[in-house]
């Protein structure tokens, strides 16, 4: 089984969407194409509360997420672990988010307060598990 390499973080760190996995009520599996950023080793990812993601994770406290190169040989890396919703100091994470999505940071910087008022969330994965890891440049 891959290890959490400097390598591997380094890839999620670089890379910002990727495929949120979560289980469904009936046990299917739901997959959610979203951006992310990387704090340590968690992956953050903004949704609003009501998403069916984040009311999986909240009934399951589990999730995996998946991220692929662009470019051929299409470097990947899967990891699997922990998740929980977070509702209290997540502007950071989601201003860093939002600034991804649209290339600048949100003007004026972003608050609990107006992300709760917006039913924002943060979903929050601690990479338990590297299911896989393919194609990686060794740093």
């Amino acid at each position: 089984m891959p290890e959490l390499t400097r390598s591997v973080l380094q890839f999620l760190s670089e890379h910002d969407i990727g495929v949120v996995a979560t289980e469904r009520p009936d046990g299917l599996p739901r997959q959610t194409v979203v951006y992310h950023v990387l704090d340590g080793e968690k992956i953050l990812i903004s949704t609003t509360h009501d998403r069916a993601k984040a009311r999986d994770v909240e009934r399951t406290g589990r999730a995996s997420y998946a991220v692929v190169g662009p470019a051929k040989p299409h470097p990947q890396v899967v990891v699997t672990g922990p998740a929980r919703i977070l509702r209290e100091g997540i502007a950071d994470a989601t201003g860093r988010i939002f600034g991804r999505i649209t290339g600048t940071a949100p003007d004026p910087p972003l608050t609990d307060e107006m992300l709760a008022g917006m039913n924002r969330v943060i979903l929050e994965i601690t990479i338990e598990r590297v299911a896989a890891a393919s194609y990686l440049q060794e740093s």
